[in-house]
């Protein structure tokens, strides 16, 4: 099934609302990242049908009534604006670019998206970003943007499950995809009981064993098992290498350098099926001289580059 598009939306989501402070006193950067990322060159490249920027949100390290998410009912608003915002640019025939920020914004994508249709998820990640109340510990405040794999499928706080046009769960797990994890194999990681799901797991390990062609065609394999559902892909950066992409809150080894990145976006964006995408956790202000933005942005313009083909008939 093809969706039929007339360009890309940009849309600039500028939310640290999931990431907690790395120090007392401080403000995680990624808010900055989609003005920094235009500033790079971003919009330049890409040429937008439209952009949209949303309102930055205010961040806040106490906690709140009803949920155990630090910022809860502001991820939840702020969200509430990322799914009208994906929504509006899908009935325009637009594909959603949604650059953010944390990788809370990941669930308002999908809520804007399953107004739509149903959905498959291709989440590529350093992380697999599956922490919920069956495997955290019971500290006071929770980070949104270790979570967001588990929200997608139905697992967490009930803050971040229920959206308006949009049945819960958003992606049924048989329908997503992880691809990048790095630490699923150390002996004290804490989330094991991803295994116990349908999610299919492609870590970092095989990825670069075996290649990005054997990835796509393990996840193809997947995707069509339903070719009527289109699917989102979601892009946390810190997939990439730390020698390459240090400017991440949670950096690690080993990772994909910018062309093995790229060669995975433009195999997944290329199909008619990919209904919009989401980059995240890039923080400007671990890149000082803005080296780092200028290489994503080569990698993005070169990774997206199928859509500026025609492509959906």
């Amino acid at each position: 099934m093809g969706y039929p598009i007339e360009g890309t939306a940009l849309i600039r989501a500028p939310s640290n609302l999931g990431l907690r402070p790395l120090r007392p006193e401080h403000e995680p950067g990624t808010w900055r990242a989609p003005q920094v990322l235009t500033e790079a060159g971003l919009a330049a490249r890409l040429a937008p049908a439209r952009s949209v920027d949303l309102a930055r949100p205010r961040y806040s390290t106490e906690p709140q009534p009803g949920t155990v998410l630090r910022n809860g009912p502001s991820i939840r608003r702020f969200n509430e604006a990322v799914a009208d915002a994906v929504d509006g640019a899908l009935r325009d025939r637009l594909f959603p670019l949604v650059v953010g920020g944390d990788c809370s914004i990941l669930i308002g994508a999908l809520a804007g998206g399953r107004r739509h249709s149903e959905l498959a998820l291709v989440h590529l990640d350093g992380h697999s970003d599956f922490r919920h109340p069956g495997n955290y510990e019971d500290f006071p405040l929770h980070s949104a943007a270790g979570m967001d794999l588990a929200l997608a499928i139905g697992l967490g706080d009930p803050l971040m499950l229920c959206w308006d046009g949009a049945p819960d769960p958003l992606v049924p797990a048989e329908r997503a995809i992880q691809i990048g994890e790095r630490e699923g194999r150390d002996p004290d990681w804490g989330w094991e009981d991803i295994a116990d799901t349908a999610i299919t797991r492609i870590d970092m390990f095989e990825l670069l064993e075996k290649g990005v062609a054997a990835a796509l065609n393990r996840s193809f394999a997947v995707l069509d098992r339903t070719p009527e559902i289109p699917f989102w892909v979601h892009l946390d950066v810190d997939i990439l290498d730390q020698t390459v992409m240090p400017a991440v809150d949670s950096p690690g080894s080993p990772g994909l350098d910018y062309a093995g990145l790229a060669a995975l976006l433009r195999g997944f964006v290329a199909s008619p099926r990919c209904l919009g995408l989401t980059t995240t956790i890039y923080d400007p202000d671990l890149d000082p001289d803005g080296a780092y933005a200028r290489g994503l942005v080569e990698m993005l313009a070169d990774g997206l580059a199928p859509l500026t083909a025609v492509r959906r008939r």
